[in-house]
């Protein structure tokens, strides 16, 4: 279990419960909309108390981003597969409008492919985009991801991209 990654700018850590005020204020906003949100305040504790949960249940998770100088955190990205999702997926999202733009979110997520791939040894990636979605689509666009349109989604009636990323040896 890696519960912490660095990479240049970023702290990569496990979520806790002091994520909570950043994580309501997400995913309560319209700045959620991409994942399915606005939702209520039960719904936003549920979502985080399952990012934190997926810890315990599968040994690893979307880690909470931090800057490097600062354990404020500006959003997730990470492992996500709970039981009812058809493939292993990286997801991001950046919870800080002001972090928006940077790069972290490729930071981060180029840091959590890698991982997935050389620490849980998976045997393929997807990330689950919202149509709509066009930042994250683009991201996953830059980090080399292709859309997969045979690929099975988490929820049928919702509607959803997915982007599949290369293995290691496949990139250029």
């Amino acid at each position: 279990m890696t519960e912490l990654l660095d990479t240049p700018r970023l702290v990569l850590r496990r979520p806790n419960a002091a994520d909570w005020p950043a994580a309501r204020d997400f995913f309560m906003s319209d700045r959620s909309r991409g994942i399915g949100g606005p939702v209520s305040l039960g719904a936003a504790w549920r979502a985080l108390a399952a990012e934190i949960g997926h810890w315990d249940m599968r040994g690893y998770g979307m880690w909470t981003v931090t800057l490097r100088d600062s354990d404020a955190p500006i959003g997730m990205v990470g492992p996500w597969y709970p039981e009812d999702w058809p493939e292993t997926e990286v997801g991001w999202m950046i919870w800080s409008a002001e972090a928006e733009g940077k790069g972290y979110a490729y930071e981060a997520a180029q840091a959590a492919i890698a991982h997935a791939w050389a620490v849980l040894g998976w045997e393929t990636i997807v990330s689950y985009i919202d149509p709509q979605n066009h930042r994250s689509i683009a991201l996953a666009e830059r980090l080399g991801a292709l859309q997969d349109m045979a690929a099975q989604v988490p929820r049928p009636e919702t509607p959803c991209l997915v982007y599949r990323h290369p293995r290691p040896e496949a990139r250029p």
